[in-house]
């Protein structure tokens, strides 16, 4: 997995922007936030051991709907390739969530970096 910002928002001929989407990887569903601090996190009441190499958090506005009430994603083309995102970065050792709403994200950053939530 792949991405850069590089040349966000400048003003590109068709050509070019399709030369930057393919060295970007095609990376449209790439999450919003990453905090670039490993962390060492204990799990469970046997208190696993599980060290993660940062927290990309995906931001939505307060009210979004990212899953249903069976726990399944929406049925939302773009919500599902942030969610696919979000799990190969999981598979590679972060955290990657959805953080709906300010006070979401702010309880993860603040259970991620060590806070009392």
């Amino acid at each position: 997995m792949f991405h850069s910002d590089f040349g966000s928002g400048i003003k590109l001929t068709m050509g070019q922007a399709a030369k930057q989407k393919r060295q970007n990887g095609g990376r449209r569903a790439w999450p919003d936030m990453f905090i670039a601090e490993p962390q060492t996190k204990f799990y469970g009441p046997e208190r696993k051991v599980i060290n993660h190499n940062g927290m990309f958090l995906e931001l939505k506005k307060e009210g979004v709907r990212v899953t249903k009430k069976d726990g399944t994603y929406v049925s939302n083309t773009h919500i599902l390739e942030q969610a696919h995102v979000l799990h190969e970065l999981r598979d590679r050792g972060y955290i990657a969530e959805f953080a709906v709403g300010f006070e979401e994200a702010r309880k993860w950053i603040d259970w991620y970096l060590g806070g009392k939530e």
